[in-house]
């Protein structure tokens, strides 16, 4: 298995799910069972298969679960897995500065409840181009009504978030590689959101980030949220389907 070195994946897994809280109402979203596991347990194992050996969980409803879960599962393997509880909502932009100083060089900024199965080859060759500031991975989709259409010019360089809009395009599946000098110019200790502020005002300072398509060696990328009560019925069979994305996660030797 490859390793990316001086690479932080911050995994942000405090959202409440709202929407989905009456199936269970007794966990926090990212640990809602799916394929006979917590679903952040296959969000996990697909950045381990990116090469990723150091995560960091953002946390914030029922965060003690979410603590217990990654103190269990570190003693079965050799990631290193640390979380960081906030103590009220700070938003994407804001959980990413929280947990800031836990991290690596480069940071790579994915959602605890939602899978993109893409390799991530393209957006680490992209970042090396020095003149970046980050690279977001996007997906084509038919219709953008229901995400918004990213804004990428012919450079391939991200210019902002359009609309909700009828159409094809491209919409932001929620994986951001940034380097790390750029998130320190978030503001501590403020709620913000990555897409609507974070971003935007990093761009209207200069700031470059390029936008890449999702895409996999094996067949197309594909992407779930398990946002609502039909997509969290879903993700067993989702996960079920491609087994090459999530590989046994590298354990101690004894």
């Amino acid at each position: 298995m490859k390793t990316r070195r001086a690479v932080t994946a911050l995994v942000l897994a405090g959202g409440q799910g709202t929407r989905i809280k009456a199936l269970y109402p007794d966990l926090p979203k990212p640990l809602i069972p799916a394929a006979e596991a917590p679903f952040l347990e296959w969000v996990t194992r697909w950045l381990a298969g990116q090469g990723i050996g150091h995560l960091v969980y953002s946390t914030g409803y029922r965060a003690d679960q979410i603590h217990q879960w990654a103190a269990d599962l570190s003693t079965k393997t050799t990631l290193r897995l640390d979380c960081r509880a906030e103590q009220a909502p700070l938003g994407t932009g804001g959980a990413v500065r929280h947990c800031l100083d836990l991290c690596q060089e480069t940071v790579l900024v994915v959602n605890g409840d939602s899978l993109t199965l893409t390799d991530l080859d393209r957006a680490f060759s992209r970042l090396r181009n020095e003149t970046l500031d980050g690279v977001l991975v996007g997906i084509p989709v038919q219709d953008t009504s229901r995400y918004g259409a990213l804004d990428v010019n012919e450079q391939g360089l991200l210019q902002g978030f359009r609309e909700k809009q009828p159409g094809s395009g491209m919409i932001n599946c929620g994986i951001y590689l940034f380097r790390r000098s750029l998130l320190e110019t978030i503001p501590l200790g403020q709620s913000l959101s990555l897409e609507t502020e974070v971003i935007p005002q990093a761009l209207s300072k200069g700031a470059q980030i390029a936008v890449v398509h999702a895409a996999r060696a094996t067949g197309e990328a594909t992407f779930l949220d398990i946002g609502t009560p039909q997509t969290v019925h879903q993700a067993s069979a989702f996960i079920a389907r491609t087994p090459d994305a999530f590989p046994t996660l590298p354990a101690p030797l004894h």
